[in-house]
């Protein structure tokens, strides 16, 4: 997960938790801390014999806290690994105009059209697969496959065209 901190943005990975003992990698970097939450909203850290204590207070959702530690103040969003994933899609469907592109890293899966074909909205153009997760990219107006610069199970960059598209008037 993401967790964004005023414009710092840490990639997060939990990788294991027993009682209050926690495994997880901050940005690629692996800690081993102890975390005592207690009801008051307050939170109790020990890292490499170091204790540190901060105050939390959750936001709307269960995604956001405003965190007190040291005298200072800090808004704290988490966006998990599914938010993300639904937001760089809707990102990538809304921005076609006449190519298609991949929303982030993955691989093709399939591709249904062949250049030269001519596609209606709504129509499937390819389909991807990211983080375990497949996924249908349609076209949202009608074109023609001018160019297709990827094949099945090619990996795939975020930002890469996949399909070049030329678009066509509608039928009146």
């Amino acid at each position: 997960m993401e967790i964004h901190i005023g414009e710092r943005v840490a990639d997060v990975t939990l990788i294991s938790k027993e009682g209050n003992k926690v495994q997880l990698s901050i940005d690629g970097v692996p800690y081993e801390v102890d975390i005592v939450m207690a009801e008051n909203g307050s939170c109790s850290i020990l890292h490499n014999g170091n204790s540190f204590n901060a105050g939390l207070v959750k936001g709307e959702g269960g995604k956001s806290y405003d965190i007190s530690m040291f005298y200072r103040s800090y808004h704290v969003d988490i966006v998990d690994t599914q938010a993300k994933y639904l937001h760089m899609r809707k990102s990538a469907e809304e921005k076609q105009e006449n190519k298609l592109v991949a929303p982030m890293p993955g691989k093709v899966v399939s591709i249904p059209v062949q250049v030269g074909d001519r596609l209606e909205a709504g129509d499937i153009a390819i389909v991807l697969e990211a983080m375990k997760m497949q996924s249908n990219y349609k076209v949202t107006a009608p074109c023609i496959v001018k160019q297709i610069l990827v094949a099945e199970n090619d990996p795939v960059s975020a930002n890469q065209t996949l399909i070049e598209l030329e678009l066509v008037e509608e039928d009146k």
